[in-house]
């Protein structure tokens, strides 16, 4: 029976005498009890249950259960439809606390990346005038990628805006015989304006767009100098979990005020990326300026994250790249490099 439903019984058990040896367990049963009489929205909603068993211990005798119910109905908000919806909400949470820096690119740790066909120095060697300086080709690479919020939930909670940094660093930690040197760092600060969608299509939606402006440098002086700015837009789509990025970009740089005017036959307008996530698990895909090329130029990068022994704070993390631009000293020359390490935020999960 629901006891919501016959106050008078309700009344009947509050008043009949129990030792007080027994009242524990009674309140546990009474608790469960009342949870599966509970519509499933109540039972899914923790801080609802938890005022309600409150009331079971400390309510007022006359009190009901359907005043009970009445006065813990709590906002209950339904878990998000998808996975790029719960980053976003998470990141929302997020900022809203001090002192908050949100993971923005993916941040990871490759303890060994191996170049099949090794890196080049004659750039180096130019810059050190020295003919014998020479490259490893096994090194650590690491990327640190993060961002903040400048202005979230704008426009009834459709806009947000944010800045960002990214740092990815190719450190020849094994080359004893140059103290180690770190053969490129690429500095990476963007800006950008993000707006929500549910758009759908197909059963694919249409979850997120940006348009931003990006700048990319390895802060060195020639004859090492590398950079480039853009102006892109990000259509992101979702369908069970699995996401598609097209990012177009336009290149705003003269081709007489820059260190590199060839870079967007290399780097291409614009690049695809796809991610999948599934229990802890992370496959991730790169393409970029392959069609434009004929196939001859532009690259592809696969990523897979993975638990490693259970530990909650990292992931097992490998990664291949095939092509130019893996980094702006090197975009111009083809790389094909396998990676082993460990990751610490990833795209999805």
């Amino acid at each position: 029976m629901n006891h919501s439903q016959n106050p008078q019984r309700v009344a009947r058990i509050r008043h009949v005498a129990f030792p007080r040896s027994l009242a524990p367990g009674i309140l546990v049963l009474l608790g469960l009890s009342l949870a599966t009489q509970l519509p499933a929205q109540a039972q899914e909603n923790p801080a609802e249950l938890e005022c309600l068993r409150g009331f079971l211990t400390t309510g007022a005798d006359d009190l009901t259960l359907g005043e009970m119910r009445e006065r813990c109905a709590l906002p209950f908000e339904a878990p998000p439809a998808n996975v790029v919806e719960a980053r976003i909400a998470a990141e929302r949470e997020a900022a809203e606390q001090p002192f908050s820096l949100l993971a923005h690119q993916p941040n990871y740790l490759l303890l060994g990346a191996w170049n099949q066909r090794g890196w080049d120095p004659s750039a180096f060697q130019e810059a050190e005038m020295n003919p014998d300086y020479s490259l490893d080709d096994i090194e650590m690479q690491f990327q640190l990628s993060f961002k903040v919020p400048l202005a979230v939930n704008l426009f009834d909670g459709h806009m947000d805006v944010y800045a960002a940094y990214t740092n990815r660093s190719f450190w020849q930690a094994y080359n004893q015989e140059w103290s180690q040197p770190f053969r490129e760092t690429n500095h990476e600060p963007e800006l950008w304006a993000q707006w929500h969608n549910d758009w759908q299509l197909f059963g694919v939606t249409n979850v997120l767009n940006r348009v931003g402006y990006v700048h990319q440098s390895n802060g060195r002086s020639e004859p090492l100098s590398r950079g480039w700015d853009r102006l892109y837009a990000d259509i992101v789509l979702e369908k069970q979990g699995f996401v598609l990025s097209l990012k177009p970009w336009i290149w705003l740089n003269d081709d007489s005020d820059t260190d590199n005017p060839d870079i967007d036959e290399y780097m291409g307008h614009g690049e695809l990326r796809a991610a999948w996530a599934h229990d802890g698990r992370e496959l991730t895909l790169m393409v970029r300026n392959q069609i434009e090329s004929d196939f001859e130029r532009g690259a592809v990068e696969l990523g897979w994250a993975f638990p490693l022994f259970g530990y909650p704070y990292i992931k097992g993390y490998a990664q291949w790249f095939y092509g130019y631009g893996e980094s702006l000293i090197d975009y111009d020359r083809r790389v094909n490099r396998i990676g082993l390490g460990v990751s610490f935020t990833n795209l999805l999960e």
